[in-house]
C-alpha cells in the first residue's frame, strides 16, 4: 500500500496553535461507517452519540516537561531506563558529564547507545527528579505548534484525568473532556475506563517508506491492569460497544487482546502498526483528533472506518474550516 495514499493538502490557517476555550466547546464531526453519512455538532453533546452501557476508553498518561535546556544545549527525555538513567536526545552531549544542570540535579555520566541516542544518569530518581523535573523542563510541543513554553501550555497540554507521569506527547484526543462532558457521561449511564500508554517522540516521526508495510513502528510502554481487563473483557462479551479515546487507548486495547478479542493483563512496550486491511479484535468505535497527512495515525483511522470514507470527511472538514492537530476539533467513528 502507498504513503501517498493517505495524502491530503490543508492550509496551514487550519493548524490549531491554541486551545479553545472551554475545552468542550471545540467542534465534533461525527461519521458513521456503515451509512457513511457525515454530521457535525459540538463536543460538549458527545453524550447524545453515546448509548447507555457503552464503554469510553481513556488513557490517563501525564506529559512530562521532557525538554532541559542547560546552557546552549539541551535535552530531551525519551524513556525512563530506571535506577535514575534516561534515554535522551541532543547534539554533543558527552560535555555534560559531571554537569550539575540544576540546583541539586546532576548528570553523572553520558554515554551513546548503538541506536544514535543517548543514556544520561542522573544523581536522582523517582519522586525527587520529578519534582525538580516540574521546575526546570519544558513541555515538548509538535513542531506545527509555533508558541513559546508557558505555564499556560503546561495546563492546555494535559488532559484533566491524566494521572501516570510518562508522555512525551499529549494524548491529544481526550484534551475535549470536561467535568460536564463526564458528568452526562455518568448520568447516561456510560462506562469509563482507564488504561496508560506513554505516547514517545515517534508519534511525530514521519513516514518515509514509500510502501507502508515496510515502516517500522516506535514502541511505547503500556500498563493495563488486571481489574480493568476483568470489567473490559465481561462489558465486550456483554456486546457493550467499545470506544477508544484516541489512537493511544486503541493501540493498548489492540495490542493487548488475543485472536479471540480477550484483553491480557500486563506491563509492556508494544508497536502494534494499525493500517487498512486490519482486523479490530475488541475497538468498535473512536474519538479522535484530526491527524497530519501520510502519519501512522491517519492509516490507524483509515483501517477502522475505510481510507476513502476518512478522505471524503477530511476534504469535508476543511471545507467546514474545522480545526486541525493536537489542538484542533475532534471526530467521532460510529
Amino acid at each position: 500500500m502507498k504513503l501517498s495514499l493517505f495524502d491530503y493538502k490543508l492550509p496551514k490557517s487550519l493548524i490549531a496553535q491554541a486551545q479553545i476555550k472551554p475545552r468542550d466547546k471545540s467542534r465534533l464531526m461525527i461519521i458513521d461507517r456503515v451509512t457513511k453519512k457525515i454530521s457535525h455538532d459540538f463536543f460538549y453533546n458527545l453524550p447524545q452519540y453515546l448509548d447507555k452501557g457503552d464503554v469510553v476508553v481513556f488513557n490517563d498518561s501525564r506529559v512530562i516537561p521532557a525538554r532541559i535546556r542547560i546552557g546552549n544545549k539541551e535535552i530531551f527525555l525519551l524513556k525512563d531506563l530506571g535506577k535514575g538513567s534516561w534515554e535522551v536526545i541532543g547534539k554533543k552531549l558527552k560535555s555534560l558529564d559531571g554537569v550539575e544542570i540544576a540546583k541539586g540535579l546532576e548528570c553523572l555520566s553520558v554515554e551513546r547507545l548503538s541506536n544514535g541516542n543517548w543514556k544520561v544518569k542522573f544523581n536522582l530518581k523517582g519522586k525527587k527528579f520529578r519534582d525538580i523535573l516540574e521546575c526546570i523542563g519544558e513541555t515538548p510541543l509538535p513542531p506545527y505548534i509555533k508558541v513559546e513554553d508557558s505555564a499556560k501550555i503546561k495546563r492546555d497540554y494535559q488532559t484533566m484525568y491524566a494521572k501516570t507521569d510518562g508522555s512525551v506527547a499529549a494524548p491529544t484526543a481526550g484534551l475535549h473532556f470536561t467535568k460536564k462532558v463526564f458528568d452526562r457521561l455518568k448520568k447516561k449511564g456510560v462506562k469509563t475506563e482507564f488504561v496508560t500508554l506513554h505516547v514517545g517522540l515517534g508519534t511525530f516521526a514521519p513516514v518515509k517508506e514509500d510502501t507502508i508495510e515496510k515502516h517500522k513502528m516506535h514502541a511505547e510502554y503500556a500498563d493495563l491492569d488486571k481489574s480493568t481487563v476483568k470489567r473490559l473483557n465481561k462489558y465486550k462479551k456483554e456486546g457493550r460497544r467499545v470506544v477508544a479515546v484516541g489512537t493511544t487507548s486503541c493501540r493498548v486495547l489492540e495490542a493487548m487482546s488475543d485472536s479471540r478479542g480477550r484483553l491480557k493483563a500486563g506491563r509492556k512496550w508494544v508497536n502494534i502498526f494499525i493500517y487498512p486491511g486490519y482486523k479490530f479484535r475488541f475497538v468498535d468505535s473512536m474519538i479522535t483528533n484530526f491527524h497530519l497527512p501520510k502519519s501512522t495515525l491517519l492509516m490507524l483511522i483509515s483501517a477502522l472506518a475505510g481510507r476513502k470514507f476518512i478522505l471524503r470527511a477530511y476534504r469535508d472538514a476543511i471545507k467546514k474550516e474545522y480545526r486541525f492537530y493536537s489542538f484542533g476539533d475532534s471526530m467521532m467513528i460510529r
